[in-house]
């Protein structure tokens, strides 16, 4: 191995893959075609320059403590063939964006604390439900048949006392109008009875 003084640092290089040649230079990181950054205890949230990166095929975060939401614009890496974000703590949804690319063959989410519903009408179905396993308030196929949110707490009781609620209300409806009636229909009738022995004590 030569000196430091004597090093040769490039700044730029030919890389061939899948029959291309392009130019790979200190400020051309969008022709990257794979990270792996696996296993290496990173944390904090992922970047959300990585969605610019348009010819990345394979990226892999799995194993490190990552949290936040997955980029919502994830959908823009178009040539994204495998995706493993697995063994990490990310939150939110499953961006719909996913489901836009058209050549993602590999996909592992599992074991996260990702919540909802799957992107349906979607490739993202056709993956195993391993590929999501490990996140309890995930839901949809292929992981569960649909989706059953239960009521926020306390929700419930509400609408248990506005029931109560109405029931006692329309309950006094009815008993006034049933008091009112009977009133009114007394109130004719001790009439009716006194006109009576008025008109036979005149006659």
């Amino acid at each position: 191995m030569p000196p430091p003084e004597e090093a040769l640092f490039l700044d730029s290089a030919l890389v061939t893959w899948k029959g291309t040649q392009r130019s790979f230079g200190r400020s051309s990181l969008q022709l990257l075609k794979s990270i792996d950054l696996s296993r290496n205890n990173l944390s904090g949230e992922v970047p959300y320059a990585i969605t610019s990166l348009y010819e990345l095929i394979s990226l892999n975060l799995s194993f490190n403590k990552l949290h936040g939401e997955v980029p919502k614009d994830m959908g823009q890496l178009k040539s994204l063939e495998s995706l493993d974000l697995s063994r990490n703590e990310f939150t939110g949804h499953i961006p719909w964006s996913l489901a836009q690319l058209n050549f993602l063959s590999y996909l592992d989410l599992s074991y996260n604390n990702l919540s909802g519903s799957i992107p349906t009408g979607s490739q993202l179905q056709r993956f195993n439900y391993t590929s999501y396993s490990g996140n309890p308030q995930l839901c949809g196929p292929p992981l569960t048949p649909r989706c059953e949110f239960p009521p926020p707490p306390g929700k419930k009781d509400a609408e248990e006392d506005e029931d109560g609620s109405l029931k006692s209300y329309y309950t006094g409806m009815y008993v006034g109008f049933a008091f009112g009636f009977l009133g009114i229909c007394g109130a004719l009738t001790l009439n009716c009875a006194r006109l009576q022995i008025f008109f036979f004590c005149i006659y």
